[in-house]
């Protein structure tokens, strides 16, 4: 078992997040529900509720490793926790999201979100302990990514965190100015003003290595 950040739930690396299980007594009906009561919805029959579980499988095989790199070049440390975290959200929210699309765009939204989070907070723990920029890079990061990747995503942690967000989600995920958007929870206009200043910041700072 990995180490968590704090307040994460251990998930065993490369694992699909674990669906909390069922439980029925003798004589139990068979259109049982399944109520959480952290967010207050009604309860789900024990059809959907399979249907749910299938649907979050089927994102994990299209998405896990995908989400994994989106959170590393986002510069989190801990990227298999952040994605398990995202897809642990995904899970209690599903009557919310329901559709495919729907729910690989809150996927990015939550990885995005959870990432941005841990990156404060170890910018918060520098403040107390000396800790050299970049040296935070986990061994996971480092897999995911190819040797000539490296020095840019060195770079690319330098940025703000917006102009980094901006910049991996429309070149690394090729996503248009309006997933963007939506992803980020900001307007399409702020979208362009953080890619056009992460493109220049970047450009200097790879410009500043050779």
């Amino acid at each position: 078992m990995k180490r968590t950040r704090p307040g994460a739930r251990p998930v065993p690396a490369q694992s699909r997040p674990s669906v909390p299980p069922t439980h029925a007594g003798a004589g139990a009906p068979a259109d049982r529900t399944d109520r959480n009561p952290a967010d207050g919805a009604q309860p789900l029959t024990a059809s959907a509720d399979l249907d749910r579980e299938a649907a979050i499988a089927r994102l994990f095989d299209l998405h896990y490793t995908p989400m994994l790199r989106l959170a590393a070049l986002l510069g989190a440390d801990d990227p298999e926790n952040i994605v398990a975290e995202a897809y642990y959200q995904i899970y209690r929210k599903w009557r919310k999201i329901r559709a495919t699309d729907s729910a690989e765009a809150y996927l990015r939204s939550v990885v995005c979100n959870l990432t941005r989070m841990r990156i404060r907070h170890l910018q918060a723990a520098r403040r107390h302990v000396e800790v050299p920029v970049g040296s935070v890079a986990s061994a996971e990061t480092s897999a995911l990514l190819h040797d000539d990747q490296r020095a840019l995503v060195s770079a690319l942690q330098q940025l703000p965190a917006r102009q980094r967000e901006a910049l991996v989600l429309r070149h690394w995920l090729g996503l248009k100015e309006g997933e963007i958007a939506q992803t980020m929870g900001i307007s399409s206009g702020s979208v362009k003003t953080h890619t056009a200043r992460g493109i220049a910041a970047l450009t200097q700072a790879l410009e500043a290595r050779r």
